[in-house]
Order: C-alpha cells, then sequence, then structure tokens
C-alpha cells in the first residue's frame, strides 16, 4: 500500500560534542535578571578560535552582530574553522522545556530556510534534565519541517541533529528515543493536514492510516457506508451522504497485557468542508482540508503510543467524511437517526463535524474507557473567543479537565478551559426530536460541546476545540508552521504517560 505522507523523523543522537562533521552549532544565549547575558554550549575549540581572527570573544562577537536573549532571536556568526555558529535566545538563564523546544525549533528553521547543510546540526545549550533534552530534540525537528509540495522539487531533507549533553543515563537516551516517536507523529499529522483534498479522503485517509499502523500491535477496523447504514452511525452516512466518496469510521485499538487503564480518543475527520447545502463563502472554503485534523490528531497518537510501549489501552476513531452538496446531500430541519438511538434534527449543514463525532463518540461509550477525549475543528465561534493558537477545553468535570490541562502543559500546547452552562444545554431543546445540533450563534463553541455531551452516556469526557491551532496561518511562531500544525498529538501522548501503568 501506497503512502501518501513521507514524513520520517531525521536521525537524533545524544552526544557529549559535537562530531567532527557537524558543520553547525546552535548554542543559546540566556539572561538572569540584570546580569550580563552568558553564551551556553560553545565548542572550546571555537571559544579559543574566535578571539584569534576576530579579536573579540564569541559574546561580544554575537552582540556586535545583534544578538540578543530574546526567545527565538536567532544570530548567525561567520564560519569558524569550517563550523558555523547559530546563537538563538534562550530568555531566562533557568530555562523550561517551552523556552528550549521554542529556541530549538527557530534556529533551525533559519538554518533550514538560509544555510546549506553538509552534515550534522549540533544543538549545544548545555542541558542536563531529560525534559529539557526531549524539548530541544522535538522543537529541532518540529522548527526543520517543511511541507511536502505537489511541485517537481523534492521536499529538503531534513538534517540529522545531535543533542550536546554530559548527561549520558539511560533517562537521557529515552528521552530522545520519545522526541523521535512524538516528532515523527507530529510530522504524519501536518502532513495528512496538508495533503490536497482530491488525494485525501475518507477512503484514502483510512488506507493511509492503516497503512501508517502496519509495523504496530494495533488491531484496525474500518467501516464502510454499508456496514455504517447497517450498523445505524446516521451522523456520519448524513454528512457524507452529499459525496461521491463515501464516509467511512476507522477505529483503532492498542491492548497490551497488563493494561489498566483505557483511553478512548475521538478525531473529527472532515477531509473537506464546503458548508454542505449551507455552503461557505468562497474564501472560508479554501482551507477546509484542514478539517480532519483532529482524526489525524489521534491516529497518528495512538501509533505513537504503541511505539513507545506505554502500558495504557487506546482505542482511536477517526469519523471521516466529506461534506458536499448535491441531490443526495442532508438538509437543515432533516431528522437523524444517530448511532445508540439518539434522533437529531439538524438545524446547520455547516455544522457537520458535531454530528460524525457524535456517532463516534457514541460508539466509544461501549468500551467502558476510564476517559473519552475527542478533537476536533469544531466552532469558529471557538476561534473568536480564544484566537488562533489556543485550544478551548470542556469537560464533563473538572477532575477530567485537569488532567488534560496537565498535560498540555507538560506538551508545551496552550489549551484554555471553557465551560457548558446549562442554560446552553437548554437551547438545543427540539419540538420534534431528541436535541438540536445547534442553538442561536451566541455561545457557539459551548454548545458544541453541550452537544456532544449528551452522547457520552455520563463517561468521564473532555472535548478540545481545535479550530483555531490546527492550522497556522501568516507566519510560523516557535515549533509551529504555517498550514497543518499536528496540534493535539503531543498532549495526548502525555496524557497517555501519565496512564501507563
Amino acid at each position: 500500500m501506497s503512502r501518501l505522507s513521507s514524513f520520517t523523523s531525521p536521525v537524533l543522537t545524544l552526544v557529549t560534542a559535537a562530531s567532527k562533521s557537524t558543520g553547525i552549532v546552535v548554542v543559546g544565549l540566556a539572561t538572569s535578571g540584570s546580569d550580563e547575558p552568558t553564551l551556553l554550549g560553545v565548542p572550546a575549540a571555537i571559544a579559543k578560535a574566535v578571539p584569534k581572527r576576530f579579536g573579540a570573544d564569541v559574546l561580544e562577537l554575537a552582540e556586535d552582530l545583534g544578538a540578543t536573549s530574546e526567545l527565538g532571536k536567532v544570530t548567525v556568526l561567520p564560519s569558524i574553522d569550517k563550523v558555523r555558529l547559530v546563537v538563538v535566545g534562550l530568555g531566562e538563564v533557568d530555562v523550561t522545556p517551552g523556552q528550549v523546544r521554542h529556541a530549538a525549533a527557530t534556529a533551525l528553521r533559519t538554518i533550514q530556510g538560509t544555510e546549506a547543510l553538509d552534515g550534522p546540526v549540533a544543538i549545544s545549550f548545555e542541558l542536563a534534565d531529560p525534559e529539557l533534552i526531549q524539548a530541544a530534540a522535538e522543537g529541532a525537528v518540529l522548527g526543520a519541517y517543511t511541507v511536502e509540495t505537489q511541485a517537481t522539487e523534492a521536499r529538503k531533507a531534513l538534517p540529522e541533529i545531535e543533542l550536546v549533553s554530559d548527561n549520558k543515563t539511560a533517562d537521557a537516551k529515552a528521552a530522545i528515543e520519545r522526541a523521535t516517536v512524538i516528532t515523527e507523529a507530529v510530522g504524519t499529522a501536518r502532513d495528512w493536514v496538508n495533503l490536497p483534498p482530491n488525494q485525501l479522503y475518507p477512503a484514502s485517509f483510512a488506507d493511509e492510516a492503516t497503512a501508517w499502523l502496519k509495523d504496530t500491535k494495533i488491531s484496525i477496523e474500518v467501516l464502510d457506508e454499508k456496514a455504517l447504514a447497517k450498523a445505524g452511525y446516521g451522523g456520519v452516512l448524513a454528512v457524507g451522504g452529499g459525496s461521491t466518496r463515501q464516509p467511512r469510521l476507522f477505529r483503532a485499538e492498542y491492548a497490551p497485557k497488563g493494561a489498566t487503564q483505557t483511553l478512548a480518543l475521538v478525531g473529527k475527520g472532515i477531509t473537506f468542508d464546503s458548508g454542505g447545502l449551507d455552503i461557505k463563502p468562497a474564501a472560508g472554503m479554501y482551507d477546509m482540508k484542514c478539517d480532519m485534523a483532529g482524526a489525524a490528531a489521534v491516529i497518528t497518537t495512538i501509533g505513537a503510543i504503541a511505539r513507545l510501549g506505554l502500558n495504557v489501552r487506546v482505542i482511536a476513531y477517526g469519523a471521516l467524511a466529506e461534506n458536499m452538496p448535491s441531490g443526495g446531500a442532508y438538509r437543515p430541519s432533516d431528522v437523524l437517526h444517530m448511532y445508540g438511538g439518539l434522533t437529531v434534527e439538524n438545524a446547520n449543514t455547516d455544522a457537520e463535524g458535531r454530528l460524525v463525532m457524535a456517532d463516534a463518540l457514541a460508539r466509544a461509550t461501549q468500551d467502558n474507557a476510564d476517559l473519552i477525549v475527542d478533537i476536533a475543528t469544531l466552532t469558529g465561534a471557538c476561534v473568536v473567543a480564544l484566537g488562533k493558537r489556543i485550544a478551548g477545553l470542556m469537560a464533563s468535570d473538572d477532575i477530567s479537565a485537569d488532567a488534560i490541562l496537565d498535560a498540555a502543559e507538560v506538551a508545551g500546547e496552550p489549551l484554555w478551559h471553557l465551560p457548558i452552562p446549562d442554560h446552553i444545554d437548554q437551547g438545543l431543546k427540539s419540538s420534534i426530536a431528541d436535541v438540536k445540533s445547534s442553538g442561536d450563534r451566541n455561545g457557539g463553541a459551548l454548545a458544541a460541546a453541550a452537544f456532544l455531551r449528551r452522547f457520552t452516556n455520563g463517561s468521564d469526557w473532555a472535548h478540545i476545540d481545535i479550530a483555531g491551532p490546527a492550522w497556522g496561518v501568516d507566519a510560523p511562531y516557535a515549533e509551529v508552521p504555517v498550514g497543518g500544525t499536528g496540534f493535539g498529538v503531543r498532549t495526548l501522548i502525555a496524557l497517555a504517560r501519565t496512564m501507563s501503568n
């Protein structure tokens, strides 16, 4: 089976000193209060050679060329003995994983864009903590990521990356291994989101996901339109009914022996969203290939969890459909019979994501999960409320919400906890069905969550609305590119680690 995505993480190596073949060394410039900035990680040979050639030490040279400790500020120094030093601001010297990830990503993005690479790139920040080593490795790979285009010119290869540290422990080596697996999952999710919708559609997405998971101990089930109809998945079938490309429900399960916790993940997989009969304006439709970012996140997450060997049972659902207008399309005011028995009065065909998610959530409640988490590019209202960089989090209870927030903090992905007020839920009443798919425009993100909660059957559950951060616009920042971002993958993996026994 051919693969649509070609992303593979580069070789990540933990070293005590940059190898002789290394052509670029990235060092950090940090500050502590009002003290003079400190350069971290400069190789001894370079520190000795610079004064002889330039009549100033490395710090003076860097500052003369504009280097500062401002987080992510990159300054490229002249080559010294065939090695180019890249100085990046780290902010405060007592660095956090977020600072390290940001700095490494910005440096590698600059290097990928401007430097001719002929050998490994070394990240030399004087890091010892495994968590910081992992953050540096993640940032370097994700910052170097480039979109695979359909042009004749091949995607620029990622450089081999060396992480310079005196820490030789098993924990440090494990941090590098985790970073390799995690960045490959994020990079693959980005690739899938960036694929054009004539190539990634429900059936091909299911095939792609199956191929990506083939070397893992994961069982896979794919329901086609006939199986969906037989089982009563009225939401997925309605949304996908207007397209010639029929819908799918993708289910993957990882069940290691001895696991005592179960995590169910549900992702929205609308491979293209025209809005259906409530069609979007042209300007709002162009980027709608990204509407499957939630499904990309949960499928790559379960693959990463299996490859990391985490001892937690995980089930991932991708609700895959293409929302198109045609004679077979569903309509506003249709009543849909959902999986599990509830009926829904459809309010708007451009609020399709919650319908496919509702079917998948209802199915996930049968897995006896300790926690169900869904992730979706669900509402423009969430973008209005929180902007493009922050995801909205809504949950059945504070304990579930806190578990997600803690995982997001570890991963470095910003979430904001929003409520599901009773009065919002009341706005979903229907006179002809169990529930209406949406209410008025006010509190739209909250109403969508309230609708989804109806299908969780009282389970511990959390909903992550990634309509903003799933798709990067304008310019890259930190480890986040323009286009598909892979948002949510790192958070979900971090959550699974907390549930692993």
